[in-house]
């Protein structure tokens, strides 16, 4: 595996693309935190899309979906300090990993079936 650093640059057009290939796809979201350890916040639901706020403080927010008669779930990633992509050794993304000041780390990962596995090339990131 290996991991990439997007640039706070690159982060808009990061998340809109990465938002297109992965909508849909099942994706648990977990917290760890010096003050709250490990928390699960979203398990296997269908992502939405994550949006880095434009406006205001720093934010990063994660939407993910569920079939009725479940709600869909909202997470708010608060002042964000990095973002690190993190492939399988075949290219494929299998989760995010959001750094905040705090030291608080926000994992997204997707549920990967193998023959399903498509490599992402350099092309298509932004």
């Amino acid at each position: 595996m290996r991991n990439r650093l997007i640039p706070r640059t690159e982060w808009d057009r990061f998340f809109e693309a990465f938002s297109r290939r992965h909508h849909g796809r099942r994706a648990t979201v977990r917290v760890f935190g010096p003050k709250i350890g490990s928390q699960v916040e979203a398990h296997e639901l269908p992502l939405e899309g994550i949006v880095p706020e434009a406006r205001g403080p720093a934010v990063i927010d994660i939407f993910l979906g569920a079939a009725p008669p479940r709600s869909n779930i909202e997470h708010r990633v608060a002042e964000p300090e990095q973002v690190w992509v993190e492939l399988t050794d075949a290219g494929s993304e299998e989760a995010l990993e959001i750094r905040s000041q705090d030291g608080t780390q926000t994992v997204v990962q997707f549920e990967v079936p193998r023959r399903m596995a498509v490599p992402i090339t350099e092309a298509e990131w932004p």
